[in-house]
């Protein structure tokens, strides 16, 4: 069963996205056209389900946006290992914005350097060439980038998010076959509800405690239209309790091993998901880390 979603507004149909963890659907900002932040959009899963989710966060300058699905549900269905496109790999798009459209796939021409976008900022992408002339590849931006192996000899991992195409130098309002993908690492670094400090906020609302946070900032201070800086498990004040000792140990193990790239980028925020929702469950039962 897929990965990858369609999202909605009422009966709208805004563009595509994908799980990045069962928590969060990562997308195109310009797919959901103009919606802001912690506005309502359905998300229909690949299985037919719909379930409800929020925008959460946006970063207009990348163009990518986190959908966060509703906590009274319970996605799941798989989510996809990741891995880093090189130059000459193939690669294929498994989201198609309607059942009559083509499935994309091509070869990456230029692997994680840096690409301008549109919204101005300098980001990690992955330059695509597609083996479909479409003219026009509006509809597809949002879906995940699959890279495969020749012949289909490796399992096919996500490398990236579709983002932006190139013009046609010849048809200026035609679309040439040049399709650019953010990869998935450049969208999990601008984005700190992935990290352990937001992850804690999902499992565990603020409280009356926070009530002095403004409009437009969380419990941590963090504003709300663009990324935070991003804290380890450590940045908190004063010493760790014991209590929490065995689970920021593991939080630590895990960046360690995804710096090392013996961990897919994108089931980090996922394993820290699940350490922090066991020691929150731990705490809210009596019990210890």
């Amino acid at each position: 069963m897929g990965y990858w979603v369609d999202l909605y507004q009422a009966q709208r149909h805004l563009g595509g996205g994908f799980l990045l963890t069962r928590r969060f659907v990562l997308t195109a900002l310009h797919c959901l056209r103009g919606l802001a932040v912690d506005e309502y959009v359905g998300i229909q899963l690949a299985d037919g389900e719909r379930v409800e989710g929020r925008v959460c966060r946006q970063d207009k300058e990348a163009d990518l946006a986190l959908v966060e699905i509703g906590a009274g549900h319970q996605v799941t269905l798989p989510i996809p290992a990741a891995d880093i496109a090189h130059d000459g790999d193939r690669w294929r798009g498994p989201y198609r914005p309607a059942a009559h459209e083509a499935h994309l796939s091509g070869r990456v021409s230029a692997g994680a350097a840096p690409h301008l976008c549109v919204g101005g900022a300098t980001i990690e992408a992955l330059q695509l060439t597609a083996d479909q002339h479409l003219g026009d590849y509006s509809g597809y931006s949002g879906g995940p980038v699959e890279g495969v192996g020749e012949g289909g000899t490796q399992q096919p991992a996500v490398v990236g998010i579709l983002i932006e195409q190139a013009p046609d130098r010849i048809v200026e309002a035609r679309a040439a076959n040049v399709l650019f993908a953010a990869t998935i690492r450049e969208a999990i670094r601008r984005f700190d509800h992935l990290d352990v400090v937001h992850l804690i906020d999902v499992l565990k609302p603020p409280g009356p405690d926070d009530a002095h946070c403004g409009p437009d900032q969380d419990r941590h201070g963090h504003g709300h239209d663009r990324p935070a800086p991003n804290h380890g498990p450590s940045a908190t004040h004063g010493a760790t309790p014991a209590r929490f000792s065995g689970t920021e140990a593991l939080l630590l193990q895990l960046d360690a091993w995804a710096q090392r790239s013996l961990i897919d980028p994108s089931q980090i925020a996922e394993l820290k998901f699940m350490a922090v929702k066991a020691l929150i469950d731990g705490q809210e039962n009596g019990g210890g880390a």
